[in-house]
């Protein structure tokens, strides 16, 4: 089992070396060993997908680190924890949350400009900078290196603000991010202006983008960091609508046939670990 640190570094590696690399989104101890078993080189929690599994909306700070450490217990691959917006407003408060996943066993991890307040949905641009370079800040402190991704929201707000979140894109890369990412890029033009207006890497999450888009395609505008989301625990949860749908209004089991078989799982699970 690789160490901490070398996880770390392996991570950096990623972020350093030519072309995109991809980080699925498992939600579980499961589905992270089944994704590692297929060969990827990281994997990311993601808030959405833990929310799933508890049949709710949300889910508090505390349920995120734990499914942080479930995930990073359950393979050698590193690990990016989705921290929405950290658990708190004060910058230094939020960034507390930055060294729990850590403590837990995450190489890398994100902080949003995202208040989860309706009524007032994206910090003021002031605050959401002094956040993250609080964050920042707190990550250095760490003994082994640790990637800071900081989000602009707007465009998964109702803010359809791209000049708006490229400046904040631009003042996070100036405050120390190392990874910059906007959820809510749509179109390979804009996601090309996107990345050519900062130099630190981008993450681009595909669960907004158009899905006939690939990863050679990200690559070829200077994506470097691929990621989905909740979108595989949402594909997962669409064939359980199916499959009870047909037994339900069709009294059938045909879905059976297009189940993994246990011994596949297992197989899979091993290797995984």
């Amino acid at each position: 089992m690789r160490s901490q640190a070398e996880k770390a570094a392996l991570f950096r590696a990623l972020h350093e070396r030519p072309g995109a690399f991809m980080i699925p989104n498992p939600w579980d101890a499961g589905s992270a060993r089944l994704l590692a078993s297929l060969g990827f080189e990281a994997l990311a929690t993601t808030s959405l997908g833990l929310a799933n599994t508890f049949g709710r909306g949300t889910v508090s700070p505390a349920e995120i680190i734990d499914n942080c450490k479930a995930i990073a217990d359950a393979t050698d691959l590193p690990v990016n924890a989705d921290l929405e917006n950290c658990g708190a407003h004060a910058p230094r408060a939020a960034a507390e949350m930055i060294r729990q996943a850590f403590e837990v066993g995450a190489v890398g991890g994100s902080i949003e400009d995202a208040t989860g307040d309706a009524d007032k949905p994206i910090y003021d641009f002031a605050l959401a900078v002094e956040r993250v370079q609080a964050s920042v800040e707190m990550a250095r402190t760490l003994p082994i290196p640790f990637i800071l991704t900081a989000r602009a929201e707007n465009l998964v707000n109702g803010r359809a603000d791209l000049d708006d979140t490229i400046r904040r894109l631009q003042a996070f890369e100036s405050a120390g991010a190392d990874v910059l990412y906007a959820p809510g890029l749509k179109d390979l033009a804009t996601i090309k202006t996107v990345v050519s207006a900062v130099t630190k890497p981008v993450n681009v999450v595909m669960t907004f983008a158009d899905p006939a888009l690939t990863a050679a395609d990200l690559a070829s505008v200077g994506v470097k960091r691929i990621s989905v989301g909740g979108s595989i625990s949402r594909y997962a949860l669409a064939a359980c609508l199916r499959a009870g749908r047909e037994m339900k209004e069709k009294g059938g089991f045909t879905f059976i046939r297009d189940a993994a078989t246990s011994a596949d799982l297992r197989s899979a699970f091993a290797r995984g670990k």
